[in-house]
């Protein structure tokens, strides 16, 4: 115990020391004047496109309820949700070249037929009025990105005020002459220094200023983040389509690849035994001989049995029987078909655990038993999910424990299963843990991946915490009923 304080005693000034040098360092960053970038160029484009718009929704609309601007009116909204979408488009582009964050464009609006119908049609695109929402919040949001760079100007202008004072030799001399002013992003008054001492004052309040900029204008562009992803974006409706339309390919990938897999253990497995096997029967069948070729029971010929030799001559003999050949041949035989039944029975088991017949809980405490691994199984399922939930459930925990068994080095693992209610609505959860190294990633190769994409066809989730020297906790979340 008291190594371990000492070690948790010596690595706190380590790490205390480590974010002192990260925080100094803030200003020097490239995130950090990336987005004071962001904050000084979308000032013109947001204040520009904002009074803009506003100024022609306000004539549309009011051309609208008038009785003889209908018409034009109706065309002037309609022109301000293009131009909406326009300025939406430069508003991502420039967030995606200067922050990184790429919000993928909305659909584009459905066609109408005829004049009236390709009006209404622009009228009624949900994507182009959230984007003039965007344009019109984005006026105050501007202005705030300007007062964040403010502190950068402030900042950097006091940090040259020794250098200043010296080149152009402002001194606060006798009378009402006045010293250099010190700036400040706050109004707090007229601040001035009139000693070349007090400069350095100022040039200190220049770096506290620096130091607090880049959290000023990161405070703007994270708002301005959540307005792109929730305004610019896709609508919710799109979202859920387009991820419809991803799981429905997802499981039709996964159902073709799944017949394929059939088909090839098949062929290559218990089609090629049952092929032996007759290959192996008709080579008995030929041993043994046709019932009418004059063969004995006790594998001798009519004339070594002591008969008179037949017609064609003392020559003409049939071959003895090979008993130990006809045993040989029929233990591989049945050898072969042994194998291809349980060949057989292993791929019906893989399409659908007949364990499952009796409940998920059921199917994992055998699936614990059967581990090389000793697990700790906990249970709580007080309603039975669907077939379909139960089959993904039970294939999820078989491929994490058989992960936890080839990759993690770990000494145990538990397998959690229970009945949550989450936001009203009842969710199973899977959780596997173990003991081991960690390091566990999706797309690294151990299966997690598939797993993503078996669990989002029944938009399930799967999270995986697996920091370096673990312990590693991988949680499956899905829905009672697929």
């Amino acid at each position: 115990m008291h190594d371990s304080s000492s070690a948790a005693s010596l690595q706190e000034p380590g790490t205390a020391r480590a974010r002192v040098t990260a925080l100094l360092r803030t200003p020097l960053t490239r995130r950090a004047w990336a987005e004071a970038a962001y904050c000084l160029i979308a000032l013109p484009l947001g204040l520009a496109g904002g009074v803009l718009l506003a100024v022609l929704l306000a004539l549309g609309a009011g051309l609208t309820v008038s009785l003889v601007g209908a018409v034009v009116g109706v065309l002037v909204l309609v022109g301000c949700v293009r131009l909406a979408r326009g300025l939406g488009a430069l508003h991502r582009g420039l967030a995606a070249g200067l922050l990184g964050e790429r919000v993928p464009g909305p659909v584009p609006p459905r066609p109408g037929s005829g004049v009236f119908g390709r009006l209404d049609a622009r009228l009624r695109d949900g994507a182009g009025w959230r984007a003039t929402a965007y344009v019109l919040v984005k006026l105050p949001v501007s202005a705030l990105g300007m007062y964040a760079v403010l502190w950068w100007l402030t900042g950097l202008i006091n940090l040259t005020a020794p250098l200043r004072w010296g080149v152009f030799g402002q001194d606060a001399g006798s009378g009402d002459v006045g010293g250099m002013p010190v700036l400040t992003p706050i109004p707090v008054g007229s601040l001035e220094v009139r000693t070349f001492a007090g400069t350095f004052a100022a040039l200190a309040l220049g770096l506290a200023l620096l130091l607090l900029a880049p959290w000023a204008t990161r405070l703007v562009v994270e708002a301005d983040r959540r307005l792109l992803r929730a305004l610019l974006g896709p609508g919710q409706l799109a979202d859920r389509v387009r991820d419809l339309e991803e799981t429905r390919a997802l499981a039709v990938d996964d159902s073709v690849a799944l017949l394929r897999r059939v088909e090839r253990d098949l062929h290559d497995g218990a089609q090629v035994r049952l092929v032996a096997v007759a290959m192996s029967l008709d080579m008995i069948k030929e041993r043994l001989g046709e019932p009418d070729d004059g063969s004995r029971g006790d594998g001798r010929s009519p004339a070594s049995a002591g008969g008179e030799p037949g017609p064609e001559g003392a020559g003409a003999t049939t071959p003895a029987l090979d008993l130990a050949r006809v045993r040989q041949l029929v233990d591989v035989a049945h050898h072969n078909a042994t194998e291809a039944l349980t060949e057989l029975r292993d791929l019906a088991r893989g399409i659908h655990p007949p364990v499952l017949d009796d409940g998920l809980p059921d199917a994992l405490a055998t699936l614990a038993a059967r581990s090389t691994l000793p697990v700790e199984l906990a249970t709580d399922m007080p309603r039975r999910p669907t077939p379909a939930i139960e089959t993904i459930a039970y294939f999820c925990a078989a491929e994490l424990l058989t992960n936890v068994i080839k990759h993690s080095g770990a000494g145990q693992a538990t397998i959690s299963v229970a009945e949550e209610t989450e936001g009203g609505v009842g969710v199973l959860r899977l959780r596997v843990t173990d003991d081991g190294r960690g390091g566990a990633t999706v797309g690294a190769g151990s299966g997690l991946t598939g797993l993503t994409q078996r669990v989002r066809t029944v938009d399930g989730r799967l999270r995986v915490h697996s920091p370096e020297g673990g312990p590693t906790a991988v949680t499956v979340e899905l829905p009672l009923h697929a």
